[in-house]
């Protein structure tokens, strides 16, 4: 005789409708917070800005004279130049990224001081750079600093780089400075008493015990915040520094073609994707890796 289903009653457990299968489960929690769709950069995205530099250049070569060189050859020909304005981004960037870690570091820390002058200014100082507008920023910079100084007999020149370079560091400083603080706050405070029982003071508890613990959860973000950075660098041409998209325009000026337009921006495009496509996948790995069980 064959057994009939048995029907559970209204008590039992109800099924659990479970994340569909590589479905990463920060993304729910993501949107939750932010409010916002998680967007990861993808090999597609790359061969999407490959795909637009080559119809560029196909539609531009179609409107080219015959006693014109090709887009391809006019693009190879301007490539070392244009790249080696890209090295100068990525200097400015490395240097704008360092100089704004290390001070954005100590601010961070001095917003959860206990002394509430620290901990305000320094709340006031990230807030305000924090929210303030990149290409804002470098126009104070470049016109409020001087061009050179003068130290006793010496005259000690200050180039638009160096300026463009500080600009860029203020928000960086800031950012990191927002980092630093939730990184150390998302420490559970059972460390803090812990230490506190084993006679640690404060200061020791913070570099050893709880910064240690907190660079794991800095380096993603801080990754991000790196990759966001080298693609504001472009942001320096409006103010005259010799970068890529500085030198872009000049080689267009010299072409003096049109249709050149769209190919030489596509070609900066897929340059600086190339170099930022690492960082967010290297970002995705790390935030896997260390990501906080909850």
């Amino acid at each position: 005789m064959s057994r009939r289903p048995v029907l559970h009653s209204a008590s039992s457990d109800l099924p659990v409708l479970m994340a569909p299968r590589g479905l990463p489960h920060r993304a729910p929690v993501h949107e939750r917070f932010t409010g916002l769709p998680m967007v990861r950069l993808e090999a597609r995205h790359g061969l999407g800005l490959l795909l637009l530099f080559l119809v560029a250049s196909g539609v531009a070569q179609a409107q080219v004279p015959p006693e014109n060189p090709s887009i391809i050859a006019s693009v190879i020909r301007w490539a070392p130049l244009l790249l080696s304005g890209f090295v100068f981004n990525l200097a400015i960037s490395f240097i704008a990224m360092a100089g704004g870690t290390i001070v954005g570091a100590f601010l961070g820390i001095a917003q959860i001081s206990l002394l509430p002058p620290v901990r305000k200014g320094s709340w006031f100082a990230t807030q305000f750079f924090r929210n303030a507008p990149w290409l804002v920023l470098l126009f104070f910079v470049m016109f409020l600093l001087p061009f050179q100084f003068r130290i006793g007999g010496f005259t000690i020149p200050f180039p638009d780089w160096v300026k463009a370079t500080l600009g860029l560091a203020l928000p960086v400083m800031a950012n990191v400075s927002e980092i630093v603080r939730g990184a150390i706050q998302s420490i559970p405070s059972g460390q803090w008493e812990a230490s506190e029982s084993l006679a640690f003071t404060r200061r020791q508890t913070l570099w050893m015990i709880i910064l240690p613990q907190c660079i794991k959860r800095m380096m993603p973000p801080w990754m991000n915040l790196y990759s966001i950075l080298t693609m504001g660098t472009v942001l320096a041409s409006v103010v005259g520094v010799n970068e890529m998209l500085t030198l872009t325009q000049q080689a267009l000026a010299a072409e003096n073609r049109a249709a050149l337009l769209v190919p030489f921006y596509a070609f900066d495009l897929v340059v600086f994707f190339i170099y930022c496509y690492p960082i967010a996948r290297s970002t995705v790995y790390l935030e896997r890796r260390y990501a906080v069980k909850i």
